[in-house]
């Protein structure tokens, strides 16, 4: 039972996710991971100057004790000295106490030597830690860098996307239906072409028709008669009228005249002369 209810928690933790994702401004959520990484950049930097502060404090505990230890060193060789110049003078009881005072120096000689020994090891390790904790956060800073030219890069192209989705929308609404009270560019071409194709198809049978063709006939012959009459009106009052288009006359079927040959020209009769009695 624990266990599907975990599973349903999940999945339902997983949708919401998903649905906030898709409705979440990608520019915000841009803004938000650069954010992020910006703080642990900068807490990165804090561990690091930490690493780095210690690795500095031990160096100077360890030069403290590099000090003292030749201080001690020092010290331990002075008492040795007065120690063996009162046993050459004959003053037993000062070499004594210079003897008793070198052995304690040389108890705290070894102490410290023993400390200085530990603390190299430690400003060591320290200083590997400095060194490692300054190339993270070299290498950290170069991928921060990429992050915000890459955020340059995405910001633009969102910018980019935007303009691209505006540009659709507003192609698409050209061949969308505006509204019910508002027709279309589409639906107003379609209805005009329809008119004219109607329009024109009626025009086609119009002039197919028998009636068409009756009216046509009828004209040709009633100008055919008026024609003919004006013919015969001139031809009463002696008026030849040059400008009349001839009557067509059918070519025969049979083939065609040659011209006729010309005939020589005749000479006319001579007169008769009269005779010398008369």
């Amino acid at each position: 039972m624990i266990k599907f209810f975990r599973r349903f928690w999940n999945y339902v933790t997983a949708g919401a996710n998903q649905k906030f994702n898709e409705k979440a401004d990608p520019k915000i959520q841009l803004e938000q991971a650069i954010t992020e990484a910006q703080d642990q950049h900068r807490q990165l930097k804090e561990h690091a100057a930490n690493v780095i502060a210690q690795s500095k404090q031990t160096e100077m505990q360890l030069n403290r004790a590099m000090e003292q230890l030749e201080k001690l060193n020092a010290n331990a060789r002075q008492a040795v000295k007065m120690a063996d110049q009162a046993a050459k003078s004959g003053d037993s009881a000062k070499a004594t106490e210079y003897t008793r005072a070198a052995e304690t120096i040389a108890t705290q000689l070894i102490s410290v030597e023993a400390q200085v020994e530990e603390m190299k090891t430690m400003h060591y390790s320290a200083t590997q830690a400095a060194d490692q904790a300054k190339a993270a956060v070299a290498q950290n800073g170069q991928l921060l860098q990429k992050k915000l030219t890459e955020r340059n890069k995405l910001l633009g192209q969102l910018e980019q996307a935007k303009m691209q989705e505006q540009m659709n929308k507003a192609m698409s609404s050209l061949s969308e239906t505006v509204g019910q009270e508002v027709p279309t560019l589409n639906e107003v071409r379609d209805k005009i072409e329809q008119r004219y194709a109607r329009a024109k198809g009626m025009s086609e049978l119009t002039e197919a028709s028998t009636e068409t063709r009756m009216i046509e006939i009828e004209n040709a012959a009633a100008n055919f008669e008026a024609q003919d009459r004006l013919a015969s009106i001139r031809s009463e009052l002696g008026i030849v009228d040059e400008a009349a288009p001839a009557a067509p006359v059918a070519a025969p079927a049979t083939e065609p005249a040659t011209a006729p040959a010309t005939q020589p020209a005749t000479e006319p009769p001579a007169e008769p002369q009269a005779s010398p009695g008369v």
